[in-house]
C-alpha cells in the first residue's frame, strides 16, 4: 500500500491530478484538483489511499497526513464510500465538520453531498469525540486506552487495521484495560475472543 508520493504535478482536471513519478503517470482523485493548480509542473508531496475493488484500482489524494487520516476515518462510517469522503472534505472547513460530530448536529451533517440522516447519525455514532483539539483525525479511536499501556494502543490499532469498528472495540476495550502486563498479541487475541462471544 502506498504512503505518500514524491514527483511532478502534470495535469489538473476537474475530478483528479496527474503526478509524474519516476516517469510513470499517477491519476490521483484529489476533493479540490484546482487548489493544487499553484504548483503545476513543480515536485510536490501528495499523500495516498489506495482502494482496490474487483473492476478498479484507485487512488485518493490529499494535502497532508491529517487530510488522509479524516479520509480514513470518514470512510469508516457505514454509508460513506471513498467519493463522499472526498466530497465531505472537498465541502468543508474540516474543524467545522468535526464540531459538528462531536456536537451531534446532524442537520449539518445532512448538507454534505450523499449524507442522509442515517449516514449522518451514524458519522456522530461512529466519530463522535475521535479528534483532537485541532481536528487531526490521528488521535485514537478510542480514547479511554489507558495512559501509557504502548502494548494495548498498538492491539487497538492493529484491530482497527483488521476491519474491526470504533463501536465494537470500544465494547471490549474496557475489559482489556483490566488485563495487565500483556504483549500485543494477547490483547488482540483477548479482544477477538471477547467479541466472538
Amino acid at each position: 500500500m502506498y504512503e505518500y508520493f514524491n514527483g511532478k504535478l502534470v495535469k489538473i482536471t476537474p475530478t483528479y491530478i496527474v503526478v509524474d513519478v519516476a516517469k510513470i503517470g499517477y491519476l490521483i482523485n484529489v476533493a479540490n484538483p484546482y487548489a493544487w493548480s499553484n504548483l503545476m509542473n513543480t515536485e510536490i508531496e501528495i499523500f495516498v489511499h489506495q482502494v482496490i475493488r474487483e473492476d478498479a484500482h484507485t487512488l485518493f489524494g490529499f494535502s497532508d497526513a491529517a487530510e488522509k487520516a479524516l479520509f480514513l476515518r470518514l470512510i469508516s462510517v457505514s454509508g460513506i464510500g471513498p467519493k463522499s469522503a472526498l466530497a465531505i472534505i472537498a465541502a468543508a472547513d474540516n474543524v467545522g465538520l468535526i464540531t459538528a460530530i462531536d456536537n451531534n448536529d446532524i442537520k449539518y451533517l445532512m448538507k454534505f453531498p450523499g449524507v442522509g440522516k442515517k449516514t449522518a447519525m451514524q458519522m456522530v455514532l461512529d466519530l463522535a469525540g475521535k479528534f483532537d483539539a485541532e481536528g487531526n483525525a490521528e488521535k485514537s479511536l478510542l480514547n479511554a486506552t489507558s495512559v501509557g499501556n504502548i502494548a494495548l494502543d498498538e492491539a487497538i490499532e492493529a484491530l482497527q487495521a483488521l476491519g474491526y469498528r470504533a463501536t465494537e472495540l470500544k465494547k471490549v476495550e474496557k475489559k482489556l484495560q483490566a488485563e495487565k502486563d500483556l504483549s500485543s498479541e494477547d490483547y488482540i487475541k483477548a479482544a477477538l475472543k471477547l467479541m466472538m462471544k
